[in-house]
């Protein structure tokens, strides 16, 4: 007899195995980017010298001196550094980061509550990067859209898949025993 439920290939046992390691990578690498970038907004702003050396020589390769608008973004740019705006982005970036861990590490052991920790923080995301795509189409913008949304479908469909067999009731076990 057939299985009236047609499974795909990409979700039986061996390819499903790979596919849920691959997209666990995906989401440590992904938070090890974001984790360097949030050090980075935390601690670059405290260091006055570094900020120094890097505005003059930006200022130095741009020419500032004769463009009034570039004068004007710095300016800006400036501001929003005094502000705390990058303090605080680079707080979210790392509360971001924590969370991108925790799926990878979670859907790398394959854990359940990992899977759906991981539908609903990438699906979270998806009406964002629609928005994005509509107001600044491009190739890397649709294609970052297709894996979330890949990754929320795989994701789905592997937790639709039949729960592990319940251990038997302790009275089973113990009637088996005398």
């Amino acid at each position: 007899m057939t299985n009236p439920a047609h499974i795909p290939v990409i979700l039986q046992e061996p390819r499903r195995h790979r596919y849920l390691k691959l997209i666990a990578l995906f989401k440590i690498g992904k938070g090890m980017l974001l984790l360097l970038l949030g050090i980075s907004l935390l601690f670059l702003n405290a260091r006055t010298r570094w900020m120094d050396f890097l505005s003059s020589w930006t200022a130095d390769e741009i020419l500032m001196e004769h463009s009034k608008p570039m004068a004007f973004l710095l300016h800006n740019l400036q501001a929003v550094l005094a502000g705390g705006t990058l303090r605080a982005t680079g707080l979210l970036a790392l509360f971001y980061t924590a969370v991108l861990f925790t799926e990878g590490i979670g859907v790398y052991l394959e854990q359940r509550w990992a899977e759906l920790l991981m539908i609903f923080a990438t699906s979270a995301l998806i009406p964002v990067e629609v928005r994005h795509l509509w107001h600044r189409p491009g190739l890397s913008s649709a294609l970052i859209l297709m894996v979330n949304c890949f990754i929320v479908w795989f994701l789905y469909r592997v937790l639709r898949r039949k729960p592990n067999p319940a251990p038997a009731p302790v009275e089973r076990e113990l009637a088996k025993i005398s």
